[in-house]
């Protein structure tokens, strides 16, 4: 891959950052989930407040060369609202939690977003004409008295400012019990997927009032309850395989195929942990917080708190790569545990051409690792390098000793500054990071 370059660091540079500068953020403006469509043209983000921006790749930074990443508003649409559940006494965040793009079919884009309990369709198109000369209305939009009328008219068709609209067309509500963590489209494009902590419901997307329940983990006494559902994704293109992780460490592949009810697994893929490592945080962290089938659908990986590990679908006794991501918070897991850091969930990606695997950690730094030359790199989510085509130095931390000048000691790290969720072009180096309230986009510097 070309942002791997020959002095052995990965080259990559600054393109754009959106979000506003302010030091004091709005929790409503936290950025919850990074996506891009399948095409990459779009890039959509949610946040806490309920609210999806979809970005709109511009068309000459598509098309010049070298090609350039960057994307401006294309739209801006409030997507959920806060609601209360009178039954249980509960507030329901706005928060969106996913967003998933279904593959284009028509000149609309249609994508699905959810919060904890209710999932929407979106459709997002353009208007750029308007039709003018109604019979039986004036151009206010007033009923005409119909013996005023003397002749008919011919509607016509006259160009207008562009639109962009958003409007639901499906929502699907009162399924889960407990919170949706994910939802994945099937290749089909018919149906999707969304999970909570104990069950998977199969939606068909024109069938707003029923859900099918594929896996149920909830036991009959819930006190007896060791393990909880963290992630579940569809096969990219086998439509009858689909995978979920647990809290304690496992990810199991089912077969539709086999029975109505997956509870039963086709495949577990476990890796049993090293007991010198063994400490009260073990299970914490080896809690599974994503899991994703890369794109050509024969490996996956999986986040845990301190690494990220590539499977093979072919091997399940352990993972065929794994990455440390911040090895040296092991020695910080007791002060992780009291500023509640270690329940964080981060997320990872593949490139496009899968070769390399994203994911986030502390201090707004982000990883990314090279699975062809095991190569790996640290860099930095940051303004002070906010310049087009700056070039990002790669970040080093240092353990003990003496620091490095470009060092920065574990001690210093901002465990505020964190970065969950990101996202990578199909096709291109091009990558998407959330760092807080701003969307920071990177290119390859090629």
């Amino acid at each position: 891959m070309s942002e791997f370059a020959g002095n052995g660091e990965m080259q990559w540079c600054f393109s754009q950052v959106k979000g506003t500068l302010d030091d004091d953020v709005s929790e409503a403006d936290i950025i919850s989930c990074v996506e891009f469509n399948h095409d990459g043209d779009l890039l959509a983000t949610g946040d806490k407040g309920g609210r999806v921006v979809i970005f709109q790749r511009d068309p000459s930074s598509k098309n010049c060369h070298p090609r350039r990443g960057e994307y401006n508003v294309y739209s801006t649409f409030q997507s959920h609202e806060p609601e209360f559940d009178y039954l249980k006494s509960l507030e329901i965040e706005e928060k969106i939690n996913k967003i998933r793009w279904l593959k284009r079919k028509n000149p609309a884009h249609f994508l699905l977003s959810t919060n904890d309990k209710t999932i929407k369709l979106w459709k997002v198109s353009e208007r750029d004409k308007r039709a003018e000369g109604y019979n039986l209305r004036d151009e206010t939009g007033q009923i005409k008295d119909p013996s005023s009328l003397t002749s008919l008219r011919v509607p016509v068709l006259k160009p207008m400012e562009l639109m962009v609209e958003a409007s639901p067309r499906r929502i699907f509500a009162n399924a889960h019990t407990y919170h949706i963590n994910s939802i994945s489209i099937n290749s089909d494009q018919e149906t999707y997927l969304s999970a909570d902590d104990l069950r998977i419901n199969l939606w068909h997307m024109e069938v707003i009032d029923q859900s099918f329940n594929i896996v149920d983990i909830k036991p009959t006494n819930m006190e007896e309850l060791t393990e909880v559902i963290t992630a579940a994704e569809f096969h990219p293109h086998d439509c009858n395989f689909f995978v979920y992780s647990s809290s304690k460490g496992t990810i199991r592949l089912c077969d539709m195929r086999q029975a109505a009810l997956c509870d039963s697994h086709s495949k577990l893929f476990d890796e049993p942990e090293d007991p010198t490592n063994r400490s009260f945080f073990s299970e914490i962290i080896s809690s599974i917080s994503d899991v994703k089938f890369s794109n050509s659908g024969r490996y996956m990986i999986s986040r845990d708190y301190l690494s990220v590990k590539v499977w093979d679908l072919h091997m399940e006794t352990k993972p065929i790569e794994t990455y440390p991501v911040h090895e040296y918070l092991r020695s910080k897991l007791c002060s992780l545990y009291e500023n509640d850091c270690i329940f964080d969930k981060f997320e990872c990606c593949w490139s496009g051409n899968d070769s390399a695997v994203m994911t986030g950690s502390y201090n707004n730094f982000f990883r990314m690792f090279d699975r062809t030359t095991k190569r790996d790199v640290t860099l930095e989510a940051s303004r002070d390098t906010a310049k087009p085509r700056t070039l990002l130095k790669p970040r080093k931390v240092c353990t003990a000793g003496k620091r490095k000048k470009d060092e920065i000691s574990v001690d210093c790290l901002d465990f505020n500054k964190k970065i969950l969720h990101t996202a990578w072009h199909p096709h291109e180096n091009i990558i998407a990071v959330a760092a807080t309230n701003n969307l920071y986009i990177f290119q390859d510097k090629f």
